[in-house]
């Protein structure tokens, strides 16, 4: 059963796994181009025809909904931050769409990529992802990434 944890919590939590210079150079760069490429995963999945009479309603922006709850449980700036992020990423999938290219493709080869290279950081720090203790982890690393850099602006998460 998993553990409820305070945003500063989970933070610290994630921190341990993530110390090393170079693996945390990586995770600034793979945790939000995965965050992309899953909701590109989820956006090339097909609608159902009454999914398609709503606008802009696809499987990307339904599974958004209870993720930014998620964060909202954790933290209301945090889950502004999420929500500017996810429309970012909407964006971009919508620009993907535009040039012709394909969503699916393009989110597998991202996802891949950073895996491999995630895995890279975790070698080198010398310990497991965090999402090996705690699947919640994989919902944390983007928020603490986000945290991250509002902090260097002056902005409390």
């Amino acid at each position: 059963m998993a553990t409820a944890h305070t945003l500063n919590e989970w933070f610290a939590l994630y921190g341990e796994s993530h110390r090393n210079k170079t693996n945390k150079m990586i995770h600034f760069m793979a945790v939000p181009t995965i965050y992309l490429s899953i909701m590109g995963l989820l956006w090339a999945i097909p609608v159902p025809a009454f999914m398609q009479t709503v606008p802009g309603l696809n499987w990307a922006t339904l599974v958004a909904i209870p993720v930014l709850a998620f964060y909202a449980r954790l933290s209301l700036v945090i889950m502004l931050a999420m929500t500017a992020f996810t429309a970012l990423c909407f964006l971009v999938l919508k620009g993907i769409s535009d040039a012709g290219l394909s969503i699916f493709y393009v989110s597998v080869a991202l996802f891949v990529v950073m895996w491999i290279l995630q895995f890279i950081g975790h070698a080198v720090e010398g310990k497991k992802p965090s999402f090996f203790q705690d699947l919640q982890f994989l919902l944390i690393g983007p928020a603490w990434v986000l945290g991250f850099l509002l902090g260097k602006i002056g902005i409390r998460v």
